[in-house]
């Protein structure tokens, strides 16, 4: 059984694209037949003098970190602070990188296999020395991921692609409800045809599928857009009776970036 932990960079997440994410499905991912998580830390910044005089501010902040203790998330704090050059301009700063690479380096001792969300290339020392202990490292991330932070990883994941993590908008409302987000596993640009990999959660366990798709279902009509596997497309999945009621993406759509 793996000892698992999560550390979850709040404020990168938040500022990259992971805004609104579920964190009991990252709990999920953590708890499976042959993995249990021991540890789940949140590192965030709070902003005590707005907290101090504004209610609406308030409430939200402290609703959000309900819900992370309901998931079971320990949330480590840093208060955010203002510096005042000599030109009279306030800076604001609250990086909570330190106490998170201390807290997973003094952790992992207990630990098998640690869930990093961040796409900060700063990690790529901390997520290194955690390997040189014997961790397995998976690095979880949305936009603006450090390339060499994927590169060190023992593996890396797009948060797009874990279903559930964030939800699908569709006409401004969720809408995951047949839905799948994936990526370009291969593309015929002469036939104009390919095959998205997406995943599908069982049991907390993403299981790996590919589906059939051609660029005539699809809004983004020109090849270069399937030619990047980087990409992420949003897309239904349904069977087409014209070919044996085999399965392929329909309403395909690009992921927009957020």
């Amino acid at each position: 059984m793996l000892k698992t932990a999560i550390y979850v960079d709040a404020e990168n997440i938040k500022r990259s694209g992971g805004y609104g994410m579920r964190y009991d499905v990252l709990v999920d991912l953590a708890n499976t037949e042959d993995s249990v998580l021991l540890r789940a830390n949140c590192y965030l910044a709070e902003d005590r003098e707005r907290t101090a005089k504004d209610p609406e501010y308030r409430q939200k902040v402290y609703s959000y970190h309900n819900i992370l203790r309901l998931c079971g998330f320990k949330i480590i704090k840093k208060y955010v602070r203002r510096y005042q050059d000599e030109d009279g301009n306030i800076t604001t700063k609250a990086n909570a990188d330190m106490d998170l690479a201390i807290d997973a380096l003094l952790q992992s001792r207990n630990l098998d296999r640690i869930i990093l969300l961040s796409g900060d290339g700063d990690f790529i020392r901390l997520v290194i020395a955690l390997q040189n202990v014997g961790c397995r490292v998976e690095i979880i991330g949305f936009h603006n991921v450090s390339l060499e932070l994927k590169e060190v990883a023992d593996s890396y994941l797009s948060g797009f692609l874990i279903p559930g993590l964030l939800p699908i908008h569709s006409n401004g409302l969720n809408d995951d409800d047949g839905w799948h987000r994936g990526s370009v596993a291969n593309y015929n640009q002469g036939r104009g045809f390919g095959f998205f990999r997406y995943y599908r959660m069982e049991k907390g366990r993403l299981l790996g599928d590919t589906v059939f798709f051609h660029r005539s279902n699809s809004a983004p009509d020109s090849d270069h857009y399937f030619q990047d596997t980087s990409r992420i497309f949003e897309f239904r999945i349904v069977e087409n009776p014209a070919n044996d009621n085999r399965s392929e993406a329909r309403d395909i759509r690009l992921l927009k970036e957020m």
